[in-house]
């Protein structure tokens, strides 16, 4: 690989890494969400809305095709957050 497409990649992953930090940020909100909606849950049934998910997954389709976006890449990084913040409030809950 040559010098400057090397520098090139480089100034890249640096705005990538400055990305990630404010992708961390938004997490930790969302997170802070997640457990406030968890405070008002009474049982564990209650963990899964599949309701609510097919209406997240269904606008996440809607909002990625209008700005252009891989469908499936969104389908599969939402599904993905929605099972890791599943098994955040199972966790969660035990210890309520």
């Amino acid at each position: 690989m040559s010098l400057n497409k090397n520098k090139g990649i480089k100034k890249i992953r640096k705005r990538l890494d400055s990305l990630d930090n404010k992708l961390l940020n938004i997490i930790k909100q969302r997170t802070k969400l997640v457990q406030m909606i968890l405070s008002n849950k009474t049982s564990k049934k209650q963990i899964i809305d599949r309701t609510r998910i097919k209406i997240i997954l269904k606008n996440i389709k809607k909002k990625s095709i209008a700005k252009k976006i891989d469908t499936k890449l969104t389908n599969t990084i939402w599904s993905n957050m929605i099972k890791a913040y599943i098994d955040f409030e199972y966790r969660k809950f035990k210890k309520k």
